[in-house]
């Protein structure tokens, strides 16, 4: 059985559910301090999730510019977006402007890569062409 991991959507996939947790989660679940539970704002959860869509998307899109493309721009988008990601960290009167930049550009670096990926030819195992 050949399983094939489209990482482009992984990509995308954690920066949407960074999104969801930082935006509507303490919408939605304002009640768990009360339980004992606190992945509101807990720092070890940020950077974790921070680190995760870090490691998902850089190793996504250098696939796509080592093996498909050899464009630098996806690279580039993602880190613009993941300096925005960074400054929601330090900077956190700004962390919902700054949130909203790093998703905006980490998924359009996703999607201009998986676009730029299909558009090559290549024998790749990881895209369907």
């Amino acid at each position: 059985m050949n399983i094939k991991i489209n990482f482009d959507a992984m990509g995308i996939a954690t920066s949407v559910a960074c999104a969801i947790h930082c935006a509507f989660l303490p919408l939605l679940i304002s009640s768990l301090p009360i339980l004992g539970i606190n992945i509101i704002h807990n720092l070890v959860f940020e950077w974790g999730m921070i680190g995760l869509a870090f490691i998902v998307g850089f190793y996504s899109l250098f696939h796509g510019y080592v093996k498909h493309h050899r464009l630098t721009a996806p690279l580039l988008i993602f880190a613009a977006g993941f300096i925005f990601l960074v400054l929601k960290q330090v900077v956190p009167q700004f962390e919902y402007l700054f949130l909203s930049l790093a998703v905006v550009l980490i998924i359009a670096a996703h999607f201009y890569n998986y676009r730029l990926c299909h558009l090559s030819k290549c024998s790749s195992t990881n895209h369907q062409h």
